[in-house]
């Protein structure tokens, strides 16, 4: 089993909060955004628990930081550009996999039919990486800036990511006789009150009519291939480090620590 974690940091210096949460979730692999921690300050405070050892997996996407249990000769990448890295993770005695990690452009800049039109990239540079590994045992994390029902999301040429595992083992549909292959979204089953943790991600309100106030930015979107080794148990927005709370007594993130909260999940493979 491989316990994988994402945070957007919000350029603070989360070193301790990030090492609490690698320690008690015995985190693997611990993906980083807007994150201006030093490598080597994060280091120290990763690995002042003691064993196992945490290393540096370095790349050319400044714009998001992975660490691991593990050497970098284990999670090569194998495309980069200013906002994803695809890394091609290959454990000994494990079954090889891409983890895909982006931090996508913000509504704050961004339009809707822009991110659309983006996702459509991100997604062609997901299959061409699968085309050229050649398999689709692929997992997508990051901040996507968008919630799951969100055309870039759900859109065929876009992310394509469905709710149901059900639908999602199809592998692909055909519209106007071109074929669209499926991802697997279950961050719908985190999204409002009725969920085992914070009813999202990411809270924000500004005074005009529509406002969702609770939304889920940040999200693992898996390939059908991978589903027999994912379950949505192991998925869980976090909202403590095991000593301190993310949450505000009123129940929003604590802005000094960051906007957004961390998601963790695993993998058996």
């Amino acid at each position: 089993m491989v316990s994988m974690l994402f945070w957007n940091v919000n350029r603070k210096p989360n070193q301790d909060f990030v090492a609490n949460l690698a320690k008690r979730q015995e985190i693997d692999v611990l993906m980083l955004v807007e994150c201006l921690i030093e490598p080597g300050v994060l280091l120290t405070s990763l690995n002042s628990f003691g064993e196992p050892t945490y290393f540096f997996a370095p790349g050319h996407c400044e714009k998001i930081k992975i660490y691991t249990k593990f050497s970098e000769e284990y999670i090569k990448p194998i495309f980069e550009n200013d906002r994803l890295t695809i890394r091609h993770l290959e454990l000994p005695a494990k079954k090889d996999i891409l983890l895909a990690v982006t931090h996508f452009p913000s509504k704050l800049y961004w339009n809707n039919a822009s991110q659309y039109q983006e996702c459509q990239n991100l997604a062609a540079y997901i299959e061409a990486a699968e085309h050229e590994i050649g398999h689709s045992r692929t997992i997508l994390v990051g901040d996507l800036n968008m919630n799951p029902f969100e055309d870039g999301i759900v859109g065929t040429k876009g992310l394509h990511s469905v709710m149901s595992r059900k639908i999602a083992m199809k592998r692909h549909r055909v519209v106007l006789g071109r074929s669209y292959s499926f991802f697997y979204n279950p961050m719908w089953s985190l999204l409002g009150d009725g969920t085992r943790g914070p009813p999202g991600t990411y809270f924000y309100t500004r005074p005009e009519h529509v406002v969702l106030f609770w939304n889920i930015f940040d999200q693992v979107l898996v390939r059908p291939d991978l589903l027999d080794r994912f379950k949505n148990e192991d998925l869980n927005i976090l909202d403590s480090d095991g000593d301190e709370k993310f949450l505000s007594k009123s129940g929003l993130p604590k802005r000094n620590i960051s906007d957004h909260l961390p998601i963790s999940f695993k993998l058996n493979i």
